[in-house]
């Protein structure tokens, strides 16, 4: 990826400001007293995901930067911003000439992904149920809530509410481990996963294997929740080909 195509991002023009005149704001500086650029580019960046996440960005739909920026009412330098980050996280992608666009999730993207997150899972569960073993319990609480706000949005056929209480439910466990790489790690794929999931079918006995696997940490027993994660995992990446790709 080029430097300069990556600052063309989104609207098919480059940068091409010239600098502002001594005491002036550059174009889309923030006024005194706003949030600052960094602040601003991050809240960009989590709409724009959570907008790609829930689909109302579209695999494949492009985006402009100029149509996003209105959106959000922001203005456009962090909506370029977080459109950049976005396309070095994988989730967007360069058109040939300009602008970006959601990036279609491939088979290999799937199976890739299941490739690190299946081993990070497993040890995540695996912490957990340690800690707990070693009398660290205040995670349990965030863990039996988002299984009771999967069951809730089930019931009421909510898919977007569930994907999210099933995301919860990884990410505590994740936050009990204890371990900071690993939750490092782990929130660079946060939002694919969360892109997976929310394009999956997901069948009762997902939820059913969330239920297991806290059974199992909240017991404090470390091979148990780490075979239950393992399982669950492998089940999810079946689910995840079938749904997506047609896969037996």
């Amino acid at each position: 990826m080029k430097a300069e195509q990556v600052a063309q991002v989104a609207d098919g023009s480059d940068s091409g400001s010239r600098a502002p005149a001594p005491g002036a704001s550059a174009p889309g500086a923030p006024a005194p007293g706003a949030p600052a650029p960094a602040s601003l580019s991050a809240r960009a960046r989590e709409a724009v995901l959570q907008r790609i996440v829930d689909r109302r960005y579209a695999q494949g739909a492009r985006l402009v930067e100029r149509e996003v920026a209105e959106e959000l009412s922001m203005s456009r330098v962090p909506v370029r911003e977080a459109l950049r980050a976005l396309v070095a996280e994988g989730l967007l992608e360069l058109l040939p000439h300009s602008g970006v666009r959601v990036r279609r999730l491939e088979h290999t993207d799937v199976e890739h992904l299941y490739e690190v997150w299946e081993p990070l899972a497993v040890q995540a569960s695996r912490l957990a149920a340690r800690a707990v073993a070693a009398g660290r319990t205040d995670g349990l609480a965030v863990l039996e809530a988002a299984l009771r706000q999967a069951e809730s949005a089930a019931a009421s056929d909510e898919g977007t509410r569930e994907v999210a209480a099933h995301t919860a439910f990884h990410e505590g466990v994740v936050a009990m481990s204890g371990n900071p790489l690993l939750a490092r790690t782990m929130e660079q794929l946060s939002w694919q996963l969360r892109l997976l999931f929310g394009m999956r079918e997901e069948p009762a006995h997902m939820r059913a294997q969330h239920a297991e696997m806290f059974r199992h940490i909240s017991a404090g027993d470390v091979e148990a929740a780490a075979a239950c994660t393992l399982l669950h995992v492998r089940d999810s990446r079946v689910v995840a080909l079938r749904s997506l790709f047609g896969e037996a």
